[in-house]
């Protein structure tokens, strides 16, 4: 049986699901199944319609299906992005984590392989302290956390061994050094996922 991988992200003007959709191709090229869901936009409209490229994202939506509690049971590991926020996840995103209390309380969440990404507008605008916060969810689930690390040559350009990241500068696109460490990410996911179920299942 494939491994079973989940993507879930939330992206405000495109950034961050870009980087997602990277690392699913990560994932798929090692050979696991894979679903990418994003979450509801909770924000007012009028916040939206404050930043001309937050309005044209949402307006150009829906970019993928909302994310499930069953989607989350479904896999063997998860990928989870966000902008970074004031140096935390988007409180979009951490909307669907905070339902996961019943998961967690039937121990349904033990074990899986869990890594994180982000996006921000600044070189230091909270990269890292963002992928730790969304980490900090992973240890309360007694799941297994997964850096990037340097475990490729190409990760030294990108330079954060803690989850792929991307700094959006005069909001730029994800870059191809951006999207290739996304893309060794997802790889490597799927790999470690894939050990640690068939380690569980004994098969």
């Amino acid at each position: 049986m494939s491994t079973r991988i989940l993507v879930v992200y939330y992206s405000a003007t495109g950034n961050t699901a870009a980087l997602a959709g990277a690392l699913a191709e990560g994932a798929r090229g090692a050979g696991a199944e894979v679903r990418v869901r994003t979450v509801a936009e909770t924000a007012p409209p009028e916040a939206v319609a404050s930043n001309p490229r937050w309005q044209a994202w949402v307006d150009a939506g829906p970019h993928a299906e909302l994310a499930t509690l069953d989607d989350l049971e479904w896999a063997d590991g998860l990928a989870v992005g966000s902008p970074t926020r004031f140096g935390g996840p988007a409180s979009q995103l951490k909307a669907y984590l905070d339902t996961t209390g019943g998961l967690w309380a039937r121990g349904k969440l033990v074990n899986k392989v869990a890594t994180s990404f982000t996006t921000s507008s600044t070189a230091h605008g909270g990269l890292e302290s963002t992928v730790l916060a969304i980490n900090n969810v992973f240890y309360h689930w007694g799941a297994i956390v997964l850096p990037l690390g340097y475990t490729d040559p190409h990760l030294l350009e990108s330079g954060n061994p803690y989850g792929g990241s991307f700094v959006s500068r005069s909001s730029a696109s994800p870059d191809e050094t951006a999207l290739g460490a996304l893309r060794l990410q997802g790889n490597r996911l799927a790999l470690i996922s894939g050990y640690v179920a068939r380690g569980v299942t004994g098969s």
